[in-house]
Parts: structure tokens; C-alpha cells; sequence
């Protein structure tokens, strides 16, 4: 008989492992011990990405809050200050009813205005009786009292019914299309009138407790206000593009803007560059500031000196405190060294010697 194998030996009839199954095992347990890693790894990113977007949800949810509070608490004051400008209004409206008794009684419209009360007393019975035309043409006819009409014309202002109706209807015989049928050289230009009455409508039209933040402008009027511009912007064509397009009009379109708080971002490409194009006029830096190009001013300073116009450069600095970044003493010595240039390039002409002398005069006034 054979022998009968012992069933507690293990080695019968099996291989040990070899030195290869030992490293193929060990170098699986180190692709599991990596594998593991690089998911712990990622899921620790994913988590923190979590967070950080958590985190970043909550800062907008509290900003938001923030705002929501903040324009409640605005819309709020908005509300409660209605009352309070309602009793300013009515009483200017008995204010403007003693003041038309006075007008009436010492005003005629025929009369002859030889002083400053005077003078008064006459836009105040214009506006008293809304009759626009007259206040037009009595505006236009004193160009020489342009202080005294700067000074007065707010106040008469304000004893309209509806002064923002009232001023889109005295100048809408220039603005935006000049609608006269007969004109002369010495008339022709309006745009100082136009300017003089939409400045002198904007401290009629603040809100007393709110400020500019909300003007007292019934929504008609507004949108009337807003196609005038659009129409005006319409007409750039037929006024010879932006270029050729004349200061005047320029400044009373954008005092139009600003004054009726009408200026539209979207065009803030076109205020920009018509306002460089008229950058002489002394308005233009407080203008270019209320239609928003603050951000835009570096550039717009850029550009003018780059143009040769240091000293309208010079004004601009000074508006927006770039003094720093724009010095004003190379800006006007590079515009001295210019005019020089073009003195002496005029002088070297015979014919235009006398336009060398008043160059040099305008440099060297002594």
C-alpha cells in the first residue's frame, strides 16, 4: 500500500511564490497607495473649491444685501423727503404769486429796462405768464449784460409753472435745428443764449433736499428732452460730421445733456470726441466731468497735447488733478517753443510779417 499523504502539509503539490510575484504585488499596492493619493488629492482640491466658491456666494449674498438696503433705505428717503419738497414747491408757488402781483404792477412788457432790478422785473413777468418767445427774444437782444443775465436768469426761472418746459420751448427756435427764416451775421450765432438759459435751469430744477440726484422734471418733458438730443445727433450729417460740426452747437448739446441728466453711456465715444473738438471753450473741463469721462481725461489731455493745444491741456489738468501726471509749466513752455516756431516761420514770409508781429506780441506781451 502507498502512503498516505498528510493533510497538514501545505508544500505538497504547490509552488512557493516567486521573487516576481513578490515585486508584481508590490509594485500594485504602490499604483493602489498612488492611485489613492491622486484621489484624496483631488477630492481635497474639489473641497476647497467648494469652499472658495461657497465663500464667494456668501460675500455676494451679503453684498447684495448690502445694496438691497442701501437702495431701500435711498428709495426710503426718496419718499420721505416728497412731503418736504412739495411744501418748498408751494411755497415758491405764493412766492411766485406776490411776484407777479409786484410784475404786473411795475412792469409793462413795452417798458424800457434800464437797471439790473429792472431787468429782473421783465424775465420775471416772461416767466410768470410762461410766455417763452418774448423771454427769447428778450435774452438774445442783450448779449453786452451777459453777467447780469447769468446772475438773474435763475431766479426768474424759477417762477415758472414748469421752468424745464418752458426752457425747451424758448430755445427750440435754434435747438437742435436753427428753425429762423431770416439770419445775419451779427445773430446768427445764439448758442451763448441757448447755454446762458439751460446752465441757468439747473439750480431751478434740483430737487431742495435731495440735490441733483433727483431733478424736478416731469417724465414728458424728460423724454421730449431726450429726442431733442436724438435729433440733434441726427442732424451731425448735414452739419458737416464732427469735425466741422460748429462750437456753439457743440456746447449747447452737451449742456443739454447735462442739464436735463440725459447723457447715455453708450455715446460717451461721441462726448468724447466733441468735446475735444471744442476743447477751448473755458465749460468744456466741468462739462466733460458731468458727462462722465473722468476715466477718459488722461487720454483726452493726451490727445490735446499731442494736438498742440498745451493750454487747453493746462485747463483740463487742473479739473481733474492731473497736475502731477501732466506738469503745467512744460505743457506751456512746449507752447511758447510752438508759437515761436510758427512766429518766425510767418516772419520768413513778406507777405505775412504782420501776422509775425502779433504772434510775437501775443508771446512777449512786454
Amino acid at each position: 500500500m502507498g502512503s498516505i499523504p498528510d493533510p497538514g502539509d501545505i508544500s505538497g503539490g504547490l509552488n512557493p511564490p516567486s521573487f516576481d510575484d513578490f515585486q508584481k504585488q508590490t509594485s500594485l499596492m504602490t499604483s493602489c497607495t498612488l492611485l489613492w493619493k491622486e484621489l484624496s488629492d483631488h477630492f481635497t482640491s474639489l473641497e476647497k473649491n467648494l469652499q472658495k466658491k461657497s465663500e464667494a456666494l456668501k460675500n455676494k449674498f451679503q453684498t447684495l444685501d448690502h445694496h438691497t438696503k442701501e437702495s431701500l433705505g435711498v428709495l426710503k428717503k426718496r419718499e420721505v423727503t416728497i412731503d418736504g419738497s412739495v411744501e418748498i414747491a408751494l411755497g415758491k408757488v405764493e412766492e411766485s404769486r406776490e411776484a407777479a402781483l409786484i410784475a404786473l404792477l411795475k412792469g409793462t412788457q413795452d417798458g424800457e429796462v434800464d437797471d439790473s432790478e429792472g431787468l429782473l422785473l421783465k424775465l420775471k413777468s416772461f416767466c410768470l405768464k410762461m410766455d417763452s418767445k418774448e423771454f427769447w427774444r428778450f435774452i438774445t437782444a442783450r448779449k453786452k449784460e451777459l453777467d447780469v443775465l447769468r446772475a438773474q436768469t435763475p431766479e426768474a426761472l424759477a417762477e415758472c409753472v414748469d421752468p424745464a418746459k418752458f426752457v425747451l420751448e424758448a430755445i427750440s427756435e435754434v435747438f437742435p435745428v436753427d428753425k429762423r427764416v431770416e439770419k445775419s451775421e451779427r445773430s446768427n450765432d445764439l448758442g451763448w443764449a441757448c447755454v446762458l438759459v439751460l446752465e441757468s435751469l439747473i439750480p431751478v430744477v434740483v430737487d431742495p433736499v435731495l440735490g441733483k440726484s433727483r431733478l424736478l422734471v416731469t417724465p414728458s418733458v424728460k423724454e421730449r428732452a431726450k429726442d431733442i438730443a436724438e435729433t440733434w445727433k441726427a442732424s451731425l450729417d448735414q452739419r458737416g460730421g464732427i469735425e466741422n460740426v460748429k462750437t456753439p452747437d457743440v456746447h449747447t448739446f452737451l449742456q443739454h445733456l447735462v442739464t436735463f441728466g440725459i447723457v447715455k453711456e453708450e455715446d460717451v465715444d461721441l462726448y468724447r470726441k466733441l468735446v475735444v473738438g471744442s476743447a477751448w471753450r473755458k465749460q468744456m473741463p466741468k462739462l466733460a466731468v458731468s458727462l462722465g469721462l473722468g476715466d477718459k481725461m488722461a487720454d483726452m489731455i493726451e490727445e490735446l497735447v499731442n494736438r498742440g493745444q498745451q493750454v487747453d491741456a493746462v485747463h483740463f489738468t487742473y479739473e481733474v488733478g492731473l497736475v502731477d501726471k501732466f506738469p503745467p509749466v512744460p505743457l506751456l513752455k512746449a507752447f511758447l517753443k510752438d508759437s515761436k516756431k510758427a512766429a518766425t516761420s510767418i516772419l520768413e514770409d513778406p507777405n505775412n510779417s504782420g501776422r509775425a508781429v502779433v504772434c510775437l506780441a501775443s508771446i512777449h506781451p512786454d
